[in-house]
């Protein structure tokens, strides 16, 4: 969002050229990567995964779900190539794990054929990797590298396909590098827990518990097919659930040698109840606006004024300061108020009604970053600082120029820590932002999912974007929403934690506006599977939490035509 009257989108499609070329230039960097592995010039680097080319059938790889075969066509080479086929909520993810060295280097690579194969290796000790493709058509490289911890004596490398998508194809699948010990390969990987069962219920969690497993360290929660939880014990809550809801839970238990296969799995149902995921005040559906604290030529508001039809206002903006991390507000004379004070009384009016009122960090013009443990503890410590001085309920993450996840999960966690279960966390990302779960805004949104109330994801300013099935789509549509949403949707977001964001008149955004009657259809399309586009959702998602606009401004400018149209729908929904 900006605080001029036109942003400007040129900064996204160049980030966009840039994303899908690093897809052709993958195949052509493969090569070069080979060294490395290490191995001496003109020497074969040894292939340590095992069955590399699925000549053996499936022997040494395990694929979740019975999602894998074998076929002899297509192939990349030899007779046989992996088959693997996504169904409902699991991505068709075939593993295995290889013993290597601690503190070397190596190179993984595969051919792969279909839409959005990914390829990565987990349990590095360092930083676990992953590459993708959205289509290929044919036989492309896929190719990515890592270098093992001081203590990693083993890896799980792996492909996976795409939620809603069709079958994909991989084969000669290569890791090289200094081959580990088959002598002391370090602790076996576990085997997958049994007694899985559920236990207490509310509104919003469901109690899991499950036998201790011999060698493990640990075990990942996952809840319909997405990892949501990481834990030592055997027991775990699950918790930013939507109320009258069931979901399936799987566990896996792990160890330094990698994961074990999933668990049985359980269905548990919530109870009845308001709201879901972070935030308590928020409605089951609701609709966010951002409020301009600054005069763009858009209609000057007190909050006072804000429609009625407005359940989350976003105060835009939070300053940066001196200090790394930490943000500050100062409330601009242009609005009107003759004192603080005033706006204060403001903010406790909305609440009164019902209404939640979150400071909002960030625009495209704004400079905060958070890359480490230190500003990630001065965010906590200001924002809070803020919510206890102004009686905000919460925040908004709008950063446009990049997010480190590791400290923003950091500093949101701290600040949830301190604000309790109250806390009203709200994001903002570009669509470039949410293409893949592996980027920053995406892996925090996935690492906060229980505090997380509702990402309200731009899609303006932005050109063509990739859908779910991997077409491309053009902005100002309704398939353009519910396409790039379905992303969100089977990514692992809850239904309760996606909204759709858009401008609310011409003047507010550079491009990308559409019709209060589009958004409707889109959050139609969604929730009830009618008034879709050429793009229909594989399922409904009845959950889903509303939308979004910039701003009750530009709203207020053009007559509150947006949420007087959006509102009632979106207040009507499911």
């Amino acid at each position: 969002m900006d605080r001029a009257p036109h942003p400007r989108p040129t900064r996204l499609r160049r980030r966009f050229a840039r994303l899908t070329g690093a897809f052709a230039a993958t195949a052509l960097g493969a090569t070069a990567l080979v060294a490395l592995g290490g191995t001496p010039a003109g020497a074969a680097a040894a292939n340590l995964a095992q069955n590399p080319g699925f000549e053996s059938g499936l022997s040494g790889w395990t694929c979740s779900a019975g999602s894998g075969s074998t076929v002899t066509s297509p192939v990349h080479g030899g007779s046989a190539a992996l088959k693997a086929t996504p169904a409902g909520t699991d991505n068709a993810r075939c593993a295995q794990t290889v013993a290597v060295r601690p503190n070397s280097s190596y190179t993984l690579t595969a051919w792969v054929q279909g839409s959005y194969v990914y390829l990565g290796a987990s349990g590095t000790g360092t930083t676990d990797v992953s590459t993708w493709t959205p289509s290929a058509s044919g036989w492309q490289q896929l190719s990515t590298s890592f270098t093992t911890g001081a203590n990693t004596t083993a890896v799980t490398v792996y492909t996976h396909g795409w939620y809603g998508q069709p079958a994909y194809y991989a084969d000669d699948i290569s890791l090289t590098g200094p081959g580990g010990d088959p002598g002391n390969p370090g602790d076996p990987v576990p085997g997958a827990p049994s007694g899985l069962k559920t236990g207490a219920v509310t509104s919003s969690s469901i109690a899991l518990s499950w036998s201790p497993v011999t060698g493990a360290t640990g075990y990942h929660v996952y809840r319909d097919g997405s990892r949501v939880q990481s834990v030592s014990g055997t027991s775990a809550t699950v918790t930013g659930l939507t109320p009258s809801t069931s979901y399936r839970f799987e566990v896996t238990a792990t160890n330094a040698a990698g994961e074990s296969p999933r668990s049985s799995a359980v269905t548990g149902t919530t109870s009845a109840g308001s709201g879901g995921g972070g935030g308590g005040t928020v409605p089951r559906h609701a609709v966010t606006g951002y409020w301009q604290n600054f005069d763009n030529g858009a209609a000057v508001q007190k909050l006072r004024d804000v429609q009625d039809q407005y359940d989350i206002i976003a105060v835009a903006f939070a300053d940066a300061t001196g200090t790394p991390g930490a943000v500050d507000f100062t409330l601009d004379p242009a609005v009107g108020y003759g004192s603080e004070q005033q706006f204060k009384d403001d903010i406790k009016a909305k609440q009164a009604a019902g209404k939640s009122v979150v400071i909002s960090i960030g625009g495209q013009n704004g400079t905060v970053s958070v890359n480490d443990a230190a500003s990630a503890n001065n965010f906590a410590n200001s924002v809070y600082a803020l919510m206890r001085e102004y009686g905000f309920n919460g925040v908004d993450i709008d950063l446009e120029n990049g997010l480190n996840a590791t400290y923003m999960t950091q500093a949101l966690r701290a600040l949830s820590a301190k604000a309790g279960s109250g806390l009203v966390i709200t994001m903002a990302p570009q669509t470039i932002d949410m293409q893949s779960t592996s980027n920053g805004y995406f892996q925090t949104a996935l690492n906060i999912k229980d505090i997380l109330t509702v990402v309200n994801m731009q899609y303006y300013n932005s050109g063509s974007m990739l859908g779910c099935d991997g077409k491309v789509y053009s902005q100002g549509s309704v398939d353009f929403l519910t396409a790039l949403a379905c992303i969100q949707l089977e990514g692992g977001l809850s239904p309760s934690q996606v909204g759709l964001g858009v401008p609310a008149s011409t003047r507010g955004a550079g491009s990308g506006y559409v019709s209060p009657a589009i958004v409707n259809n889109a959050l139609d399309c969604l929730a009830r599977g009618t008034n879709c586009g050429s793009f229909k959702p594989a399922r409904t998602y009845p959950e889903l939490r509303g939308a979004m606009t910039w701003s009750t401004n530009w709203d207020a400018t053009a007559g509150n035509a947006w949420s007087g149209a959006v509102g009632p729908k979106v207040h009507g929904l499911p």
